[in-house]
């Protein structure tokens, strides 16, 4: 049966995966392919039913689920061109049996960060009902038996303080909950606040990673950045600090496409000033002739996260949220042995997150991670019921869709049929049911494509619905929810103080020993929550902002900022602080240390400090929040949060 998105003409990957086609036919033993290219050969196949396949896969994650994992199975299952079924239903149903795992083949499925549905596919059902890995091999022991690197051994975190000023006479209203999450991109992504943080990466790097000639001085390290503009202004900011260090190796960006920064288009061949598909060797230095440029950071916002092997990697500077499987995947670059280069130690220097942010992030994966139960597929029921209420489409579009769909109808005969619910869509008075509606036909759409293949029952109209909503999701167009009014806070004030300070230096993350099981995903319909926002005048936006990232008092934000450091430095050398405070399991013994210091700090500096002092002493309300600010800057948590 063939069974086609829409009509396609040979494309260069079609005409190299008929080499794959032959060697299934053919009875080749082993092959090595990607699984994007069964989708080039499941129309014309040999039938393949009496045959044993055993499918290795590698990094399975999500996209075993998708439409080219189900072209896989339809590959190996069989069903000759022949055979193909007269009635719009019966070819429905076939291409419901050919999309499940197939009968004549075994799947091996290896992966370090296996998520809910991976589990759902591919693990061993328990006696509880849930599901367990068919065989475990885990980071924990992987550490242990020095296959890979302990990425969490040395690991340092930043705090950022800073204050923003209003620029204009006027007081406008904005949005207080969008207005502060504006005012912190703006903060981060500010050429000020990444020259700060350049510069401290580069200093790290030619100081803790060339100066001591780590990996025999072959050691390469990555800068990871929030999105491609940051990287492309990091890349120019690196480039100017390296130069002033004068240091004999430079820095190439990675990212996919076109960028226009500051009215200039940038791509990385005009970056770097060589092709993309030479960053791994030019970086890795193995093709390098005498002469060439030695290049040893590499700055990326998504490229290089995942699946990059690159030995030489040694450090890694983190300006980005990192949380859940990509916390795990994009610091893992960094864990591969290197026995010939000496590699026995790695550096993450993390500007944007806290070390027990990265704890939760890794903790689900150190040792056995299972699934408690199956996903309650009920979900789909309710999904669909809601969707047919909401009066989108008929069913007889859904079915009109199908019988052309299925009968490989041309792209021009298919969108005929959605113009009308879409028509419908845009008529919807409220944006709220539009966005509404959005988010049910999603999660249709992806919890179908989850369980499709291991769904022991047919339910027709589900396929039919997943199908039509595939192709009318795209079409459905809705209003970006934070508008120009917050676009034009920005224009509205300054950055007039940025700063930085060390929170943890070489922290070992310690992370739990016991196993993870993951409940399944949410069995509850999700929609539109509304919209909770409350306007505020910029003055009271600006300095509820300022208190929360510099909690100020009377001084200028200079002089906070030297105070604090001062008050740190004291408590940090402290003879009591690593034994009463930094090494204290105990919370509520460690929060009295902890407070001991911090009083015994602020009295050694009160004759400089007197309006702190006075403050401090006088003001318990002051001094519960000072005291908080300093247990947050320290971040002494292990297990537990802040004391």
């Amino acid at each position: 049966m063939a069974v086609r998105s829409v009509p396609r003409r040979r494309t260069t990957a079609a005409r190299a995966s008929a080499d794959l086609r032959a060697h299934l036919e053919n009875g080749k033993k082993l092959i090595t392919t990607t699984v994007q290219k069964f989708p080039f050969i499941v129309d014309g196949i040999a039938d393949m039913s009496d045959k044993c396949f055993a499918v290795i896969v590698d990094e399975a994650h999500s996209s075993q689920s998708g439409q080219a994992a189900d072209k896989l199975n339809m590959s190996l299952g069989g069903g000759d061109a022949d055979e193909e079924p007269e009635d719009i239903q019966d070819r429905i149903l076939q291409a419901m049996d050919r999309r499940k795992m197939s009968r004549n083949a075994s799947y091996f499925a290896f992966t370090a960060t296996p998520k809910k549905a991976t589990l759902e596919k591919f693990g061993t059902r328990n006696k509880d009902g849930g599901f367990d890995p068919f065989h475990l091999y885990s980071m924990k022991q992987a550490i242990e038996e020095d296959f890979i690197l302990d990425v969490l051994a040395n690991y340092t975190t930043y705090r950022s303080y800073y204050e923003v000023q209003k620029s204009v006479e006027a007081n406008p209203l904005f949005d207080s909950k969008k207005a502060h999450k504006k005012l912190r991109t703006y903060v981060e992504s500010h050429q000020q606040t990444i020259d700060t943080k350049a510069a401290q990466m580069v200093e790290h790097f030619l100081g803790n990673v060339v100066a001591q000639k780590k990996l025999r001085g072959a050691a390469r390290g990555m800068i990871v950045t929030r999105n491609i503009e940051s990287a492309i202004r990091y890349f120019f900011s690196v480039r100017k600090h390296l130069k002033e260090g004068r240091a004999n190796f430079q820095a190439i960006v990675a990212f996919s496409g076109k960028k226009t920064v500051d009215g200039i288009e940038h791509t990385e061949d005009t970056l770097n000033g060589f092709p993309a598909k030479d960053i791994p060797e030019k970086l890795a230095g193995r093709e390098r002739k005498p002469g060439d440029p030695v290049y040893k950071l590499l700055i990326v916002a998504n490229k290089f996260l995942t699946g990059f092997d690159e030995p030489l990697l040694h450090t890694m500077y983190v300006d980005k949220k990192l949380q859940g499987v990509l916390a795990v995947q994009t610091l893992s670059r960094l864990n591969r042995c290197h026995p010939k280069m000496q590699k026995q130690d790695t550096f993450v220097l993390d500007f944007y997150n806290s070390a027990s942010d990265i704890k939760a992030a890794f903790d689900d994966f150190y040792t056995a991670t299972s699934l408690t139960e199956p996903t309650d597929v009920n979900v789909l029921h309710d999904l669909r019921e809601t969707l047919d209420e909401m009066g989108i489409y008929t069913w007889a579009e859904v079915e009109q869709f199908n019988e052309l769909f299925f009968n490989e109808a041309e792209a021009e005969q298919l969108h005929p049929v959605l113009d009308g619910p879409v028509s419908t869509f845009d008529l919807m008075e409220q944006e709220e049911d539009r966005i509404d509606f959005k988010i049910k036909a999603k999660q249709f759409v992806k919890l179908y494509g989850q369980l499709a293949c291991i769904i022991p029952f047919h339910q027709i109209e589900w396929e039919q619905l997943h199908w039509f909503l595939k192709f009318l999701i795209p079409k459905l167009k809705v209003q970006d929810q934070p508008g120009p009014e917050v676009d034009a806070l920005l224009e509205s004030v300054d950055l007039s103080t940025y700063a930085l300070e060390r929170v943890q230096l070489n922290q070992h993350i310690e992370l739990d020993d016991a196993d993870t099981a993951l409940d399944p995903e949410n069995p509850n319909v999700r929609g539109y929550h509304g919209d909770d926002s409350q306007e505020s005048p910029l003055d009271e936006i600006i300095r509820i902002f300022n208190e929360r990232w510099f909690s100020a008092w009377e001084a200028t934000p200079e002089e906070q900022r030297v105070k604090l450091v001062n008050i740190l430095k004291h408590v940090r050398a402290n003879p009591d602080f690593e034994n009463q405070v930094l090494n204290n399991a105990d919370k509520q013994n460690r929060a009295i240390a902890l407070q001991s210091l911090i009083t015994q700090a602020v009295n050694k500096e009160r004759r400089r400090e007197l309006e702190l002092y006075k403050l401090y002493a006088g003001d318990d309300s002051f001094k519960k929040e000072f005291d908080a600010m300093i247990s947050r800057i320290l971040a002494l948590e292990k297990s537990d949060p802040p004391a």
